[in-house]
């Protein structure tokens, strides 16, 4: 049984397909999989560092864990392995200009002199007006291919209220 007639398959054997290969249609697929926007930051001995990211999301509330994959090329990458701490900031529709910094190669003196940053726990900056930001410790790293998969433990939680979200869909960013 045929599910659809555009369907690219996994399986190495499979016919080419005719809308490219694997990659190109898995990228496209993934573009409309709408996605909190998020700014995962960090500060410590290796110094401070974040980047925009949509590959953000619950695990389990016993203990509140969240997963968070990291580019191994992106420049916060070696700030974020040595720190092991982040703050993952759900930012709102007014911080989409923001995303754009943090989402580049911006350097991260200008990248953080745009907003207003506090702290929590583990030192690790707090965009102030975020919607929702979730201090973090990072209790556990897998491989996941060109990504770093990072478990991390919840510490602190704070939260705004009365703000539109941000999110990705697209390849585009909407406020909802």
């Amino acid at each position: 049984m045929q599910v659809h007639s555009n369907a690219v398959r996994a399986n190495a054997d499979a016919p080419p397909s005719p809308h490219g290969d694997l990659k190109g249609a898995f990228r496209n697929g993934m573009a409309r999989l709408g996605s909190a926007v998020t700014i995962v930051t960090t500060d410590g001995p290796a110094g401070r560092a974040g980047f925009t990211a949509t590959a953000v999301c619950s695990v389990t509330d016993s203990p509140p864990t969240l997963l968070v994959c990291l580019n191994r090329d992106a420049s916060a990458h070696p700030a974020v392995m040595a720190n092991k701490v982040v703050c993952v900031n759900v930012v709102s529709g007014d911080d989409e200009k923001l995303c754009g910094l943090f989402g580049g190669k911006t350097p991260a003196e200008k990248r953080f002199s745009a907003a207003s940053w506090s702290s929590l726990e583990t030192g690790a900056p707090v965009l102030n007006g975020a919607l929702v930001s979730f201090d973090c410790r990072i209790s556990s790293i897998c491989d996941g291919g060109t990504h770093d998969i990072l478990l991390c433990d919840v510490l602190r939680i704070s939260e705004s209220k009365d703000k539109r979200a941000l999110i990705y869909f697209d390849r585009a960013y909407h406020s909802i």
